[in-house]
């Protein structure tokens, strides 16, 4: 009865109070419901585990050059079948391809799309520890020379294409490129993404065995291994290091070092800061909305002095009041984390329709049973966090000094120091969402501002499947020299090259080390790596790429020519440093039997890569041995690119039937993709950012208001005796400026610190930026100020006559 009897008292009390109630509400909604919302995202990408046995047992190896620039250096097959073969931490190895898993175009039936394909050692899934949910997973059998094509498909694949069905078990899927047709023999679990973005797993030897006759193409991979009791990543990565430096290896690969990460950490990539970083953020503004409503409370709290002191009088005690302070605090809990789990489900729907292209395991985000046992626990200690205090000082009030006071009684030296604790901890912690919001904002502009050093508009980025086998020079020139002259002839069309990969493919694109010419081997091996482009003479037209020094290509520079080169500035730079380049000599190979001369110079460019403009070296198309097709063509338009895809189509299939343009987008499109992972993180941390701020803004304004109506009389007093409305208006509005001051120093100070935890995600700017802390500091003072000013003002038309009776 007596919990009946306090929901009750406490319902009445809210409804005398409405404008408190909604705040208070509306205030937990946002805070619990943000705080639930990066919960699921972060329990379904960061806290559940891969569909893997021991998933901390797990790691992915590469190399790494001491430099960092190349920061994933392959290692040749057989030179991984060694390390694992001798490795003393891992029990046992497997391999994955190199460029991960890459889009290539698939028939199955009359259609034509794309599966992201990787190519993987026939161990894999058994070193994984990974089961099929359908059919088998692929076994060593299946990964030696002269083995049956079969394939497994991932969940994700399995659902969107073919609609969870069991019969795809036994279908035939053919690689457009090869014609090799694969059968489909398993279906992996859900949420397994490895390598990152994977559609479809084949076996990696018979993938790499070439139908010609000739040796097989050197297969380049990274390294899955499982450790052994007691073992670690950074054991392991130490004997990566020593492997690279054995006494038989080549010199480039004694410069290497091994580089070890979990696997969950490979499948995230650069989402994971990023989650983090969200996830920090909403426990901050869950925080600042608990820290706001605990003010409420204590404002309301000190304010109900004589009401408490009544109910004492007439026997209520202490514990008793405090009893019915935490009903009504559970109520606003309630009811605010309800409306906290309605918010929770739109915004973790939002951020899946939001997120970038590639963040795995985007179909296991839903608000489920976890979830809203995180809600129930946010909102319980958002209770604590929020009502114990207030409810023990307001319940402290001695009830003779509250009913013989007046207006002013219950404002103690303790409540004041607790309100405006809490606003300084409010607006520091909004300092630090702001700038750490302003970071990321800052970031994005920079990347959107970075210069590409080529003309990116207007240009056609259209990527061709090809049936036939081109994988030699001589073949692959010949339907060039088809295709070419047709695709020119397209209305629209001003110029175009084939291009090794579509723009930003990072580790999808080709590079190698190259030498002076007479350069020691052993100061070679120390040379940067290089990004290598083999082009047509007219890519520098396609691309508007400016000539630093001599010439680009032209027709005569094709078989039987001097072999020539075009290099970027910072590769002049590097082998030539206060040299004229033009016509000095790079080598290449591992004999050094390629010898190529300068012919010209061009700026380093970010086609492959945003953040980092890639020093590079360009081979014609028709002196190059390049073994795989060029199957991506940069197209430079007179009109809007899209309007040129249907002709171009049309000319493609007239040329020859078994070449089908897959994929024709806008360069832009790329860009897009690269931008959309800052600019999903700029919208989130300014969301919280924003939502911080206001919060911090209305709790000020909530704590100035009370301030000035418990001085009302001392106003009054100071009106009567000749002040001036604008000094009283001074007098509150500089007591709310001084706490926002000391809100925004200690905010930061903690700024300072903790924006180094967002590094990864910055560009082109340090975690104490000056100008984004001014401005975040600029931004909080001037909320503070209208919150500050709006009490200071309503202080300054007090009636002295009506303040001083009401004190009476």
């Amino acid at each position: 009865m007596l919990a009946v009897q306090d929901v009750r008292i406490a319902v009445r009390g809210l409804r005398r109070n409405p404008a408190f109630a909604a705040t208070a509400i509306a205030t937990l909604a946002l805070g619990i419901g943000l705080a639930t919302a990066v919960f699921t995202v972060a329990e379904a990408l960061l806290l559940r585990d891969l569909p893997v046995r021991d998933q901390g047992r797990l790691v992915v190896l590469w190399g790494e050059t001491p430099d960092g620039r190349f920061a994933n250096y392959p290692v040749a097959l057989d030179d991984a079948v060694r390390f694992g073969q001798g490795a003393q931490a891992l029990a046992r190895t497997a391999f994955f391809a190199y460029q991960g898993a890459w889009p290539a175009p698939v028939r199955d039936g009359g259609l034509v799309s794309r599966l992201r394909l990787a190519q993987v050692s026939g161990a894999f899934f058994d070193v994984l520890g990974a089961q099929p949910v359908l059919g088998r997973a692929l076994r060593p059998g299946d990964d030696v020379v002269g083995a049956a094509p079969v394939a497994v498909l991932s969940h994700g694949a399995w659902q969107r294409r073919y609609g969870g069905s069991p019969d795809v078990l036994g279908r035939k899927v053919i690689l457009h490129e090869t014609g090799v047709a694969y059968e489909i023999v398993g279906v992996m679990p859900r949420g397994l993404d490895c390598p990152k973005g994977a559609d479809m797993w084949t076996a990696l030897v018979p993938s790499r065995t070439p139908a010609a006759a000739g040796p097989p193409p050197v297969i380049h991979v990274n390294v899955v291994g499982r450790l052994r009791p007691g073992a670690s990543a950074a054991t392991a990565r130490d004997e990566l290091s020593a492997f690279f430096a054995r006494g038989d290896a080549g010199p480039e690969q004694r410069t290497l070092r091994g580089v070890a990460h979990g696997l969950q950490e490979v499948v995230l990539g650069d989402a994971r800061p990023a989650l983090i970083a969200f996830a920090v953020a909403s426990g901050l503004l869950l925080l600042i909305a608990c820290l706001n409503v605990a003010n409420l409370l204590l404002v309301r709290g000190v304010a109900r002095v004589r009401e408490i002191a009544v109910r004492s009088a007439l026997g209520a005690s202490r514990s008793r009041l405090i009893a019915l302070f935490l009903t009504e605090d559970l109520l606003l809990a309630l009811v605010g984390g309800a409306l906290g789990v309605g918010l929770a489900v739109a915004a973790a729907r939002s951020f899946v329709a939001l997120a970038p292209e590639g963040v795995p395991r985007l179909d296991e985000i839903h608000v489920d049973g976890t979830a809203l046992a995180a809600a129930a626990l946010v909102t319980l200690l958002a209770l604590l966090l929020f009502s114990i205090v207030p409810a023990v000082i307001a319940s402290s009030v001695p009830p003779r000094s509250a009913l013989q006071g007046g207006a002013r009684t219950g404002v103690t030296p303790r409540s004041r120091r607790a309100t405006e604790g809490l606003v300084i901890a409010q607006v520091a912690l909004a300092v630090l969402l702001l700038s750490a919001a302003g970071l990321i904002a800052r970031t994005l502009v920079n990347l959107e501002r970075a210069d590409l050093a080529f003309q990116s508009k207007p240009l056609l980025i259209a990527e061709l499947a090809v049936r036939s086998d081109a994988g030699d020079s001589t073949r692959q020139i010949t339907l060039l020299d088809r295709l070419l002259p047709a695709v020119r002839r397209v209305p629209g069309v001003r110029a175009v090259s084939p291009v090794l990969a579509v723009p930003f493919s990072e580790s999808a694109g080709w590079d190698g080390r190259f030498a002076s010419d007479g350069q020691p081997a052993d100061e070679a091996a120390r040379n940067p790596i290089l990004n290598i482009e083999i082009v047509e003479p007219d890519y520098f037209a396609v691309f508007g790429m400016p000539v630093r020094h001599g010439r680009v290509f032209d027709d005569h520079d094709r078989a039987g020519a001097v072999p020539v080169v075009v290099v970027s500035e910072s590769t002049a730079r590097h082998h030539w440093p206060g040299q004229d380049p033009i016509g000095q000599v790079l080598v290449f190979g591992s004999k050094r039997e390629k010898r190529f001369e300068v012919v010209g110079v061009v700026a380093d460019t970010r086609y492959r890569e945003l953040r980092q403009a890639r020093p590079s070296v360009y081979i014609p198309l028709r002196q190059s041995e390049f073994p795989f097709f060029l199957s991506t063509l940069a197209i430079r338009t007179d009109a809007e690119p899209s309007a040129v895809v249907p002709g171009l189509r049309a000319a493609i299939g007239a040329v020859d039937p078994d070449v089908a343009l897959s994929i024709a987008a806008r360069f832009d499109t790329f860009l897009d993709r690269m931008l959309a992972q800052p600019r999903l993180n700029a919208l989130l941390l300014a969301v919280f950012a924003g939502a911080a701020m206001a919060l911090a803004g209305v709790g000020l304004f909530g704590v100035m208001s009370a301030m000035a109506r418990q001085r009302t009389f001392e106003m009054g007093v100071r009106l009567a005796l000749g002040a001036r409305p604008l000094d009283v208006s001074v007098l509150v509005a500089r007591r709310g400026l001084a706490l926002s001051a000391a809100g925004i120093g200690a905010g930061l100070a903690a700024a300072l610190g903790v924006n180094r935890l967002l590094v990864a995600m910055l560009y082109e700017v340090t975690p104490s930026d000056g100008a984004t802390l001014m401005g975040a500091v600029a931004l909080v003072l001037g909320v503070a100020a209208v919150a500050a000013g709006i009490p200071a003002r309503a202080s300054a038309r007090t009636d002295p006559v009506v303040a001083l009776r009401a004190d009476g």
